[in-house]
C-alpha cells in the first residue's frame, strides 16, 4: 500500500516510499498528517493521534527537495531543533534544548549512543548515511520510558529502506540507481550507486556505496573561503530480507561509515574571526571516525492468539575515533577509542479489549571499549600513554525492562502511560591518565538504576481537532565519558575523569494541539512544554592547569529548566499552491559554578527565536515542484558562562541574528530521471549557527540527480 510521509505538523514535503516515483521526486502536497509512526508509541499510529509532538523526514524530503550532505542537515527546518556545527563535517542537533548524549538515536530502533558519547555537540549522528536511510522519525522530549537513558530533548529513529519482496519473472531482476549531487559553495561532489533484487522467493536484498569529496567552504559576504574546512567519507550497506514463512520474517543489515581527516578548524590557526570570535592555536586538529553496525532481526506477527506482534535483535555496533592535533609548538598528541556495543532486544505487543494495547519488552546493551594516546615533543619518539579520552579496558552495561498501556478511558479520551525499569553498570581498571602525577585515580566500579514513568493524554475534541499532553520522565545514566573522560572540552579546558556521579533526571509538562481547519484549509500544530532539570553533570573549573589548559571536573550540579514553544501551519492556496511557515521558542537556565560561586545562569547554547516560512507549489500531475522559503533567527545574546569561555565559537556578547532565502526546483522527467536544483543563501548572507565554529555557506548552487533502471 502507497503511503504518504510528512511532518506532524505538516511542515515536510515528502514522496510515496514504496511505489510510484522515484524517491527523489518532491514536492507532493504538503499537508497529510496520515503518516504512520511506529517510534513515539512503539505502536503503528497515525501522527495526527500520537500524543507527543512528532516530526517525520522521509527519503524524499532529504535526498530530493532539500539535497542534504549530513543527516543533521535533514532536521535543519524542523521546529525546536538547532543544527549546530563544531565543523563542516561535525553537526550536532539540538532538540529542546538539548544535546550530546542528552539525545537519543536509534538506528533501526538499535541505540547509537553509545558508553563514549560525549556531553555537549558531538559528530556522531554525521556518521549515518543519509542513502541509507528511508525516513526519520523525530519524537521530541522525553521518551525515556520505552528508550531509556539519554532519550530527553528528544528520540531520533533512521529507519532503512524496506527490501521490496517480489514475485513471478521479476524476482530476480537486478534494479540499479544513481544518485549525484554537486554545490557550488564547497565545490563538492557526492555520488551513490544502489541496487536491489530478489535471490528467490520470498527473499530480497538491497544496498549500495556512497562516496563525498567536500572541498573547502566558502562562506557568505566578504568572509570567502574558509580555509582548512574540507573532508571526505565514503560509506556502504546492504539489507537482506526473507520471508521465512506467513508471518515470520527475518532482516539481516550492516552499515558501515568512515571519515577521513575532517578538521575542527576553529580550533586552528586556519580559523577565521567572525563578529570577534578568536582564532585557534594549534597547526592541526583533525579527527578520523569509523562507524560500523550489524544486526540480525526476527519480526513474528500474531505468532499466538493473544501476542500481536514480537521482535528479537541481536545486534554489533562500532565505533572508533582518532583524533590527531599539533600544538603551536609543534608537539604532537594522538587519542582515541574504540566501543564495541553488542545488544539484544525484546520486543512485544498485545492487544487486549479488556486492557488496551500492551506494549512491553526488555533491552540490553554492553559496552566494551578501549582507548589510547600517545604525546610526542617535536623531534622526539612518540611517547606511548596510560590511556586515550577515555578508560582503558572499560565495560559498560545497560539493561532495561518497560511496560506501556494504551487504552480509551472514555469515548473521546486516549490514556497512554508507561513505566520503566533501567540499570546501568560502568566498570573499569585503566582510569588514570597520568600514574605519575600527584593526583591518583583508582578502578571504577559504579552503578545507577532508575524507575521512569510517563503518562499522556489525547482528546478529541473533534474528528479534525486533538489536544494532547502529559508529563514523561527523561533519564541520563552516567556514562564512561562522564566517569572517566580525560580530553579537550571546550576552546582551552581540558577535562578529568569524576568517578562519584549520579543519575540526572528530567520532567517534561507538555500541551499542545493538532487541527485540520476546514474553512481556512489550514493544518495547524502547537505546542508548549516544561522541562525540570534535576542534578544534571555539568563541567565547572577547578583553577588548576593541565599542559597549559584549565583543568575541569564534572558533577552534579545543574538544577534548573527549559521551556518553549513551537508552532507550525500549512495553508492550501488551490492550483498546486501552498504556504508554509513555522515558529520555534526556548528558554533555559540552569544552576553553574562560576569560580566558587553557584548560580542561576542561562543554559549552555540555547536555540534563539527561529521562524521559517514560504510558498510551495506542485503541478497537477506531480513531475514539476518549486518554493521559496526564508529562513530567521534572532540574535542569541543571553550566554552561560561555558558560551562565553567558548571565545572561538561564540562571539563576544552573543550570536548575530540572520535572515537566509532560498530558491529550490524540481522536474521528473519520466519514470527514471528526476533533476533538482537549488540556490541557496541567495543573498550571500555570512552567518553562523549558535555555537557553532564555523559559517554556513554563502550563495549556494546545487543540483541533484537520480537515476533508476
Amino acid at each position: 500500500m502507497q503511503r504518504t510521509i510528512i511532518s506532524a505538523c505538516g511542515l515536510i514535503t515528502a514522496a510515496t516510499l514504496c511505489g510510484g516515483p522515484p524517491a527523489s521526486v518532491v514536492a507532493p502536497t504538503p499537508t497529510e498528517l496520515d503518516v504512520i509512526n511506529v517510534t513515539a508509541t512503539r505502536l503503528d499510529q497515525q501522527v495526527f493521534t500520537v500524543p507527543y509532538t512528532v516530526h517525520v523526514i522521509d527519503r524524499a524530503e532529504m535526498l530530493g527537495r532539500r539535497a542534504v550532505r549530513t543527516l543533521p542537515d535533514a532536521l535543519s527546518e524542523t521546529p525546536g531543533v538547532m543544527v549546530q556545527r563544531t565543523s563542516y563535517g561535525q553537526a550536532s542537533p539540538f532538540l529542546r534544548g538539548f544535546t550530546g548524549f542528552r539525545t537519543l538515536m536509534l538506528i533501526d530502533g538499535i541505540r547509537l549512543n553509545n558508553a563514549v558519547f560525549r556531553d555537549g555537540p558531538n559528530q556522531y549522528w554525521g556518521t549515518v548515511d543519509p542513502f541509507a536511510v528511508e525516513r526519520i522519525e523525530v519524537v521530541m522530549g522525553p521518551a525515556s520510558v520505552l528508550y531509556g537513558s539519554d532519550a530527553v530533548g528528544g528520540t531520533l529513529n533512521a529507519i532503512s529502506p524496506t527490501v521490496p519482496f517480489l514475485l513471478g519473472p521479476e524476482a530476480r531482476r537486478i534494479r540499479t540507481s544513481a544518485n549525484y549531487r554537486y554545490a557550488t559553495a564547497e565545490r563538492s561532489h557526492v555520488a551513490r550507486a544502489g541496487f536491489s533484487t530478489g535471490l528467490t522467493t520470498g527473499v530480497g536484498i538491497s544496498g549500495g556505496i556512497t562516496r563525498k569529496e567536500f572541498a573547502d567552504l566558502r562562506g557568505g559576504g566578504a568572509l570567502g573561503v574558509q580555509p582548512g574546512t574540507g573532508y571526505s567519507e565514503r560509506a556502504g550497506d546492504v539489507k537482506l530480507r526473507a520471508r521465512l514463512r506467513p508471518g515470520l520474517e527475518l532482516v539481516a543489515a550492516y552499515q558501515r561509515m568512515d571519515q577521513d581527516d575532517v578538521p575542527r578548524t576553529h580550533a586552528t590557526v586556519a580559523a577565521q574571526s567572525f563578529a570577534g570570535t578568536a582564532r585557534g592555536s594549534d597547526l592541526v586538529r583533525d579527527l578520523d571516525q569509523h562507524r560500523e553496525l550489524a544486526y540480525l532481526q526476527a519480526v513474528l506477527r500474531d505468532p499466538m492468539p493473544w501476542l500481536a506482534h514480537a521482535r528479537v535483535s541481536f545486534s554489533w555496533h562500532r565505533q572508533a575515533e582518532e583524533q590527531n592535533r599539533v600544538r603551536a609548538n609543534g608537539r604532537r598528541e594522538a587519542a582515541g577509542f574504540v566501543d564495541d556495543q553488542y545488544g539484544l532486544l525484546l520486543s512485544f505487543e498485545t492487544a487486549a479489549a479488556r486492557f488496551g494495547t500492551l506494549s512491553y519488552g526488555l533491552e540490553y546493551y554492553h559496552d566494551r571499549v578501549s582507548s589510547s594516546a600517545t604525546d610526542a615533543a617535536p623531534g622526539a619518539a612518540p611517547r606511548v600513554l596510560a590511556r586515550g579520552p577515555v578508560a582503558d579496558d572499560a565495560r559498560y552495561g545497560l539493561l532495561g525492562v518497560y511496560l506501556q498501556d494504551q487504552f480509551r478511558l472514555r469515548d473521546r479520551l486516549e490514556v497512554t502511560a508507561g513505566l520503566r525499569f533501567s540499570r546501568a553498570a560502568a566498570r573499569a581498571t585503566e582510569v588514570d591518565p597520568d600514574p605519575t602525577d600527584a593526583v591518583p585515580f583508582g578502578a571504577l566500579d559504579r552503578t545507577a538504576e532508575a524507575l521512569t514513568s510517563s503518562l499522556r493524554l489525547r482528546l478529541d475534541a473533534t474528528r479534525t481537532w486533538k489536544i494532547f499532553g502529559g508529563v514523561s520522565q527523561g533519564f541520563r545514566a552516567p556514562n564512561l565519558s562522564d566517569y572517566t573522560s580525560f580530553e579537550l572540552a571546550r576552546s582551552g579546558e581540558r577535562e578529568t575523569p569524576a568517578p562519584d556521579l549520579q543519575p540526572e533526571t528530567h520532567v517534561s509538562f507538555e500541551i499542545g494541539t493538532k487541527a485540520r481547519i476546514q474553512l481556512l484549509r489550514t493544518e495547524l500544530h502547537a505546542t508548549f512544554f516544561h522541562t525540570t532539570v534535576e542534578d544534571q553533570i555539568t563541567r565547572f573549573p577547578t583553577g588548576r592547569l593541565i599542559r597549559g589548559e584549565r583543568e575541569v571536573t564534572r558533577a552534579n550540579t545543574g538544577d534548573g529548566f527549559t521551556r518553549g514553544a513551537e508552532v507550525g501551519a500549512t495553508v492550501k492556496l488551490g492550483r498546486g499552491w501552498s504556504l508554509i511557515g513555522n515558529f520555534a521558542w526556548l528558554k533555559g537556565e540552569v544552576d553553574t559554578y562560576v569560580g566558587d560561586e553557584r548560580r542561576r545562569e542561562p543554559a549552555s547554547r540555547i536555540q534563539p527565536v527561529t521562524m521559517l516560512a514560504g510558498p510551495r507549489w506542485r503541478s497537477r500531475d506531480g513531475r514539476f515542484w518549486a518554493e521559496a522559503t526564508g529562513r530567521f533567527a534572532r540574535r542569541q545574546d543571553r550566554l552561560s558562562p561555558g558560551d562565553i569561555a567558548d571565545t572561538q565559537r561564540i562571539p563576544p556578547g552573543g550570536t548575530p541574528g540572520y535572515a537566509v532565502y532560498s530558491v529550490r526546483g524540481g522536474w521528473s522527467v519520466n519514470s527514471s530521471l528526476t533533476l533538482a536544483v537549488a540556490v541557496e543563501n541567495v543573498l550571500d548572507e555570512d552567518y553562523r549557527v549558535h555555537g557553532s565554529g564555523l559559517n554556513e555557506p554563502g550563495l549556494n548552487g546545487i543540483m541533484s540527480v537520480r537515476l533508476d533502471l
